[in-house]
């Protein structure tokens, strides 16, 4: 009788356990995968909102800084609008416009030229003018102070309930209040 040599068989591995090892593989892989895209995706929203917070405070840090070397603010200014006028600097008056929609770009004049976006995405944006003894003012043009309440929205979702990205409130003194005044009176 003759035997045969079976020995290769116990040397390599079957076509099922080579199977089984690429299914388990492959599920791992899957996984990975899938954890470090969430984990990329994650880091590429948050950078995005990061950015477009540092532009929004930056934005709001130079209205800030032109507010304060004004020295009156226009009548015509509402809750969504200011003017500012330079009367001692001797330079041209700055509008920051918003249209009160939300989603629409907030906006910045400077003379006669035409208003250009200055932040996109507000959502909502205030300018209360307050006078030397924090009264809320009618006529904007007595304010000697002004509170800003900047809501910045980069996903759309706070049209529809959800809460804007970016809040930012301040309050700004005229530096130059009150000196045309003075001025005039001989003061």
């Amino acid at each position: 009788m003759i035997l045969k040599d079976n020995s290769f068989i116990k040397n390599g591995f079957t076509l099922i356990e080579l199977m089984v090892v690429l299914a388990i593989l492959s599920l791992i892989t899957i996984g990975t995968v899938t954890f470090f895209g969430g984990g990329v995706r994650s880091w590429i929203s948050g950078q995005y909102q990061l950015q477009a917070q540092r532009d929004a405070r930056m934005r709001l840090d130079q209205m800030v800084k032109e507010i304060r070397e004004g020295d009156e603010i226009d009548d015509t200014s509402d809750n969504n609008t200011i003017k500012i006028n330079y009367t001692i600097l001797s330079k041209d008056s700055i509008i920051y416009s918003w249209s009160g929609n939300s989603g629409d770009s907030l906006t910045q004049k400077i003379g006669d030229g035409s208003h250009q976006p200055f932040l996109d995405n507000v959502h909502f944006l205030s300018f209360t003018y307050l006078n030397q003894s924090n009264i809320e003012m009618t006529n904007p043009s007595n304010a000697s102070k002004v509170l800003i309440n900047l809501q910045v929205d980069l996903d759309g979702d706070a049209k529809t309930g959800g809460n804007p990205d970016i809040i930012l409130t301040t309050e700004v003194n005229l530096r130059n209040f009150g000196l045309v005044t003075n001025m005039e009176n001989g003061k």
